[in-house]
């Protein structure tokens, strides 16, 4: 295959001529080799040092609460483990494999598991997060990839890290595209945190507004409650169930039914809104899986549609009733309802009577809209900011995917 002028064919792929290649081991602090961590951790010891574990960074840092603490008898035979910041982690067992973070300033001091390896460069000839941002890209998760051992337990064991190939431009280059991606990072950490201020304000919105503990302006007629069935609400409010005030009925697809590009909206078992060429439903509705994510998953929607044959379609609303009302008030308090109308310990499936039978605090139909306008405006800036940040992602693929295979040189 023919090399464009200044680029070299490497074990890793297209290079610029002036990159090295070297072998993961050839390239960490010398007096700190690759290792994994603790076999067997014992006991939780409030009073011991940290142990960092996969499930821990692999999709960003828990809260240090999560964490596991290790005593101080087992932790020891480990010592040569422990973290410092800066330090790449990677994963090096399970479905997880070959996931990686940078131990926080935090974590100083902790130790790992032996599904992690600890990578501590050497930072005369790699910087950290060069080989963090490498192995998050295309080409690094290629080069793991094809080390990676086992279908139902895959992984890598030390020695397969040690050897990894990874790229080595001058150590300027590497902290100009450490900076250039931190920069980034930074723009998605900031996006992150402000998605989570709003979900954290409209779930105080919801515990205030549909139980009636805050009135909106002009819809309060006095101060007064009364006791019902479900709690106390606001005097000028009634309790109906859902069955009283609504049509709900099972879908009659199933999953091969669905479409890659089909033109409707389909409803499935999920999260995932999947595509479909049929609509049996045009019409504005409440989406809930009868299977799977009980209480956590909720669809709302105006037009042309299908429906799985495990998932309810709440439909034909009564007129003094608003569908977007009532979607978040079951988003506040339908899952709690389905847990305590079970005998079991876990929902696994929901039957049509627990839908039917949930009770709803209702207030006037123009207080019922005006509550759901305000929640409504708070999940569209969620969902703005959530399509930001998922431009944000993208952008930084596209940057590593150029940058750390010098197809964009920025020294």
């Amino acid at each position: 295959m023919e090399v464009e002028r200044g680029y070299k064919q490497t074990e890793i792929g297209t290079m610029p001529a002036d990159w090295q290649i070297a072998e993961l081991r050839d390239v960490v602090d010398p007096e700190h080799k690759i290792r994994y961590g603790i076999i067997q951790p014992g006991k939780y010891d409030s009073t011991g040092r940290y142990m960092v574990r996969g499930q821990d960074y692999s999709f960003g840092w828990v809260a240090e609460s999560q964490l596991f603490r290790v005593s101080a008898p087992i932790e020891t035979r480990y010592k040569n483990a422990r973290l410092a910041p800066g330090d790449v982690l990677m994963t090096i067992v399970g479905a997880n494999t070959g996931h990686v973070a940078v131990v926080p300033d935090w974590l100083g001091g902790a130790n790992i598991t032996q599904t992690t390896a600890r990578i501590r460069t050497n930072r005369a000839r790699m910087n950290n997060r060069f080989c963090l941002y490498f192995f998050q890209s295309s080409a690094g998760k290629r080069v793991v990839q094809n080390f990676i051992k086992g279908n139902a337990q895959p992984g890598l064991n030390i020695r397969d890290v040690e050897i990894i190939h990874v790229p080595l431009p001058p150590l300027p280059e590497q902290q100009a595209i450490a900076e250039a991606l931190g920069d980034v990072d930074a723009l998605i950490e900031s996006l992150e945190k402000l998605i989570t201020k709003k979900r954290l304000i409209k779930q105080g919105a919801m515990q205030e507004l549909l139980t009636g503990k805050r009135r909106l302006p002009g819809f309060a007629k006095s101060k007064k409650t009364k006791q019902t069935e479900i709690g106390m609400i606001p005097e000028d409010w009634e309790v109906r169930t859902l069955g009283a005030v609504a049509h709900i009925k099972t879908g009659e697809r199933n999953n091969q039914d669905k479409e890659e590009n089909g033109q409707y909206p389909f409803f499935v078992r999920s999260a995932t809104v999947e595509r479909i060429n049929s609509y049996s439903y045009d019409c504005e509705a409440i989406l809930v899986p009868g299977e799977g994510g009980i209480g956590s998953i909720f669809h709302y929607i105006v037009g042309k549609f299908d429906v799985h044959q495990r998932v309810y379609a709440i439909t034909q609303f009564a007129p003094e009733m608003d569908a977007r009302f009532i979607f978040h008030y079951m988003h506040l308090h339908f899952g709690r309802h389905a847990m305590t109308n079970t005998v079991k310990a876990t929902v696994d499936s929901l039957r049509l009577p627990t839908f039917t039978n949930f009770s709803i605090a209702v207030p006037q139909h123009a207080e019922q809209r005006a509550i759901a306008e305000v929640l409504g405006d708070i999940d569209s800036e969620i969902e703005l900011l959530e399509t930001k940040l998922s431009k944000t992602r993208q952008l930084k693929q596209g940057m590593m995917q150029e940058l750390l295979t010098g197809r964009i040189r920025l020294v």
